[in-house]
């Protein structure tokens, strides 16, 4: 289908209500109805299910399950070198590069602002002015779950509601400022890099949006939610461990303050990631 024909149909489409009738179907645990629905998508889409710590797609209890299952102890490698930041999940760097006049690019001239992207707090945007960005977009067949990129201490939740537009290329192509208007939960954390936020994007049919400390992160009213975590033990995290989840696909976002690190030149556009291979490291 022609780029902005599809993005055009988005703008038509009931999207929380397609939304919330892909979370129905994905929640429901009759045997029938979703090991017929979880076997096709695992064909359709190829997913490698001999990575999975339960292989067989009629054990999960119901689609969601399946979407966000766990791997096998082994199947990721977490860098350990010194200052190495990580890939928080499987996917492909959808942009890479510097935040620039507080801006992060998108595509094709396409760009929007930390400070949006942070739901329009200025204060929380200011540390990653000039700084480093990386989008990264897990397609239907990835393992799904969101890890530490650097290990930190979390210290503020915004949840931004918003729209559910699809995130993938046509769509980053033709929708302007499409991660910023999209629903999303960004985290941010102390860490040895300084301030490091990582913003989990909502797209077309995701269900829902989990992180490890406060479980499914959607208000039933649709206006900006902001939580502040005193520094306390059980909101630290090693790097590689794991942060978030999404109960169908969508894209993770990172962001590092100016001169923290520098990115790996073998990531480019349409680089494959695989969580825990090496990032990028301080400078």
């Amino acid at each position: 289908m022609n780029e902005k024909l599809f993005a055009a149909l988005q703008y038509l489409l009931p999207q929380h209500a397609l939304s919330r009738a892909a979370g129905w179907l994905a929640e429901t645990e009759t045997a029938w109805l979703k090991d017929s629905f979880i076997r096709w998508f695992a064909e359709r889409y190829e997913v490698d299910m001999s990575e999975a710590e339960q292989e067989d797609p009629s054990h999960y209890k119901n689609f969601n399950a399946f979407f966000t299952r766990a791997l096998k102890p082994g199947a990721r490698t977490v860098a350990t070198e010194k200052g190495s930041v990580v890939c928080p999940a499987d996917g492909a760097i959808s942009q890479i590069g510097d935040i620039e006049h507080g801006r992060i690019f998108q595509a094709k001239g396409q760009d929007f602002s930390a400070i949006e992207l942070l739901g329009g707090d200025t204060a929380l945007a200011e540390p990653f002015m000039g700084g480093k960005f990386a989008t990264i977009y897990l397609s239907p067949k990835d393992y799904h779950r969101v890890h530490m990129p650097a290990a930190g201490t979390l210290k503020t939740m915004v949840h931004i509601p918003g729209d559910l537009f699809s995130v993938n290329e046509a769509t980053a192509n033709q929708v302007p400022r499409l991660f910023a208007r999209n629903e999303r939960v960004a985290a941010l954390f102390d860490t040895e890099h300084g301030p490091m936020a990582v913003v989990l994007v909502g797209a077309m049919i995701v269900a829902s949006i989990e992180t490890t400390w406060a479980g499914v992160v959607a208000p039933t009213r649709r206006q900006i939610r902001t939580s502040h975590y005193p520094d306390l033990r059980e909101f630290s995290f090693a790097k590689g461990d794991e942060m978030g989840r999404f109960k169908l696909g969508s894209t993770a976002i990172v962001l590092f303050g100016p001169g923290k690190i520098a990115w790996d030149d073998d990531y480019r556009t349409g680089a494959a990631t695989r969580m825990g291979e090496k990032l990028g490291g301080e400078v």
